[in-house]
């Protein structure tokens, strides 16, 4: 286990809060987001962030405000740059490195994007430990995530990865897994991150990106997606992790066992409750809601032609609890596009399913 405590800086939280704010259809959640946005912009000093969120209109901007935390970065970062003079006229490389590594962390946590890469650039480039050199590029993977800055992402993810390669240690390879699972989900890459999700599920440690809850809740939803019926229940239903947070997390809880247990009515209200309270308000899987939501209805749809080999479009209705016409343009529209193999004979109301032999379907 790393004994350096991570700091959450920058705190994704305010960026989540910034997200929902610049959201005018997530206007119900605005008047919560503006307060904790605001408190969390004063408790970190970020004076540049404030800038930002003031000027597209997510804050109104008070003068006071503005003057006192400029202030408090001017005073601060005078004390750092003592500390840095001094260093480097008295003590060793390691001392200079930890200034500047202290300097770097602080205009992190301030929202100072382009001060902040660059001064965590030249900690990166002073500091020899290899603990420490991961360290400092995973926070730079933080920074780029609060800002949405793929290119500095895709960086230092693969400057992470080569670090980790060299010699990481356990806590600091796990960590890795969860900032890449998170930007692989941003990024549509489902598959993948619930793997590296799941798999950091029992020694998960990375709270400065999101709290456990949430590491959770996204681990749940992303692999709800990906596992087979049988894996859904050996590796997400059945594990212990899950089972400890889905109490305070209901909705997931119908998610995963309707669709498991083939109560595709109370699923298809969970799945439309999920899409509402927790996809559209979510800065990384917002603009994935319509793929997420399409692609967990052709798998419920699946699995149930998948048990015969025609039943009636009524029953197929009552089991989803949609109307008739619902469940015809929905399914003609996947079986079109080749999702779903069977047919819709209409003058007899009847779905026959038509599954590809074994070997086709693996081509």
């Amino acid at each position: 286990m790393s004994e350096d405590i991570v700091l959450p800086y920058p705190n994704l939280e305010l960026a989540q809060f910034y997200f929902i704010l610049s959201s005018p259809t997530l206007s119900h959640l605005h008047e919560n987001a503006r307060t904790e946005l605001l408190k969390g912009i004063q408790a970190d000093q970020m004076s540049a962030y404030y800038r930002i969120v003031t000027s597209t209109g997510a804050l109104t901007l008070d003068p006071a405000i503005l003057e006192s935390m400029e202030k408090a970065n001017a005073e601060e970062l005078a004390k750092f740059a003592e500390r840095l003079a001094e260093a480097e006229k008295t003590e060793g490389e390691s001392d200079i490195a930890d200034a500047l590594r202290a300097k770097a962390s602080y205009l992190t946590r301030t929202g100072e994007k382009e001060k902040a890469v660059e001064a965590q650039k030249v900690a990166l480039e002073k500091t020899s430990g290899l603990g420490q050199r991961i360290d400092i590029t995973l926070t730079l993977i933080r920074i780029g995530l609060f800002f949405g800055d793929q290119d500095i992402i895709s960086t230092y993810l693969a400057k992470a990865e080569s670090l980790v390669d060299e010699g990481g240690d356990w806590d600091r390879r796990n960590r890795l897994k969860v900032y890449r699972g998170l930007h692989l989900l941003s990024i549509r890459q489902f598959k993948t991150a619930s793997e590296l999700l799941l798999d950091a599920l029992s020694t998960f440690t990375a709270t400065e990106l999101l709290t456990y809850n949430d590491f959770v809740a996204l681990t749940t939803i992303s692999n709800a997606l990906t596992l087979k019926r049988v894996d859904l229940k050996k590796k997400l239903i059945g594990a212990p992790e899950v089972n400890s947070v889905l109490p305070e997390m209901p909705l997931l809880a119908d998610l995963i066992h309707n669709l498991y247990e083939s109560h595709y009515d109370k699923f298809f209200i969970a799945l439309a409750t999920l899409e509402q309270t927790f996809l559209l308000p979510s800065r990384i899987l917002s603009q994935h809601t319509r793929y997420y939501v399409r692609e967990m209805r052709i798998i419920a749809y699946s699995q149930l032609l998948e048990s015969y080999r025609s039943l009636t479009l009524d029953s197929l209705a009552r089991s989803f609890g949609v109307s008739i016409d619902f469940v015809d343009t929905e399914l003609s529209r996947f079986i079109a596009s080749g999702r779903l193999h069977c047919t819709i004979d209409k003058v007899r109301g009847i779905v026959e399913t038509n599954r590809p032999a074994l070997k086709n379907a693996q081509d």
